[in-house]
């Protein structure tokens, strides 16, 4: 090789070297950003499993991309199913980041080789999940990520749930929502520490301030309490009910919080509301290993 032209070439990967940004001053890309709203939601098909009726159920989620912001998309041309079915049961109010298996939609037995597709379009952008009865996908009723079930969590039962739906509920009154629920008092519960849990990929960004600056740092993203005003407490264990917006037009404050224990076979709360409108509030009757749900239908004016 030429000594000019080598000469060149070092003068050029110099330069290279020379002008690419440190690691500390190179921008972040997208893909390392958390973002407390403005961003999609993506639908997701979650497998399959059989009906005790040869049926099938398809089972759905969602993956919320903001960390912050609660999105409502009615049902309609913005959230529908595919072929026929414009209305499957699919929710319409959807919380920051990622939620497993919110809802199933039931085919029949002669279903085949047909996929049903969930389109979901938010902020213009149409993002769909498309369920079909693949043999890669099918999921056991009542296994336990594949591992036998103990002989307690085989006879473990779901418990029952009831709820009286309210009336003459308004913005300024709120609604009383109280939950009998009963159960076989399986699992057992065992006393456990909770330990220091890692953060997840759900958890909201949080920055922190630097031990030697002056001040806090400024802009820090404030993070609503998505759970209910008293969700901030210890973690309830045992039999319990929680509460989500399964559909309406806004958030819902839960008090004393959205998940509260059994207690004399029922749980309590309020519900206070900021918006006008119809409402889907679903219940969740949980035993620690199963659950069972509710649907409550509000009407706030």
């Amino acid at each position: 090789m030429p000594i000019g032209f080598r000469w060149l070439l070092g003068v050029s990967l110099l330069g290279v070297l020379l002008g690419a940004p440190s690691g500390a001053d190179a921008q972040p890309t997208p893909y390392n950003l958390k973002y407390r709203s403005g961003q999609t939601v993506q639908p997701v098909f979650e497998g399959w499993s059989i009906n005790p009726d040869g049926s099938f159920a398809l089972h759905f989620g969602y993956f919320n991309r903001n960390f912050v912001e609660e999105i409502h998309v009615p049902v309609g041309p913005d959230n529908h199913f595919e072929p026929s079915e414009v209305d499957a049961g699919q929710p319409t109010y959807f919380y920051p980041r990622a939620h497993r298996r919110v809802f199933s939609f039931r085919v029949p037995s002669d279903f085949g080789n047909r996929r049903v597709v969930w389109n979901l379009t938010v902020r213009g952008e149409r993002l769909r999940a498309v369920g079909w009865l693949d043999p890669t996908w099918e999921t056991g009723a009542r296994s336990a990520g594949g591992r036998r079930l103990s002989d307690e969590a085989a006879r473990n039962t779901a418990p029952t749930i009831a709820v009286d739906p309210p009336s003459g509920v308004t913005v300024q009154s709120g609604a009383t929502l109280s939950a009998r629920v009963t159960d076989d008092g399986l699992p057992v519960q065992r006393e456990r520490e909770d330990g220091n849990r890692r953060p997840g990929s759900n958890d909201p960004p949080s920055l922190q301030a630097n031990p030697d600056a002056v001040e806090a740092p400024h802009n820090v993203p404030a993070v609503p309490n998505r759970r209910g005003s008293g969700a901030s407490g210890p973690r309830v264990r045992g039999l319990r009910v929680s509460w989500i917006v399964w559909r309406g037009p806004s958030g819902v404050s839960f008090d004393p919080a959205s998940t509260v224990a059994v207690e004399d076979g029922q749980a309590v709360v309020t519900a206070t509301f900021t918006t006008p409108g119809d409402y889907v509030l679903r219940a969740q009757a949980n035993d620690n290993r199963l659950t069972t749900e509710h649907d409550v239908t509000v009407t706030v004016r």
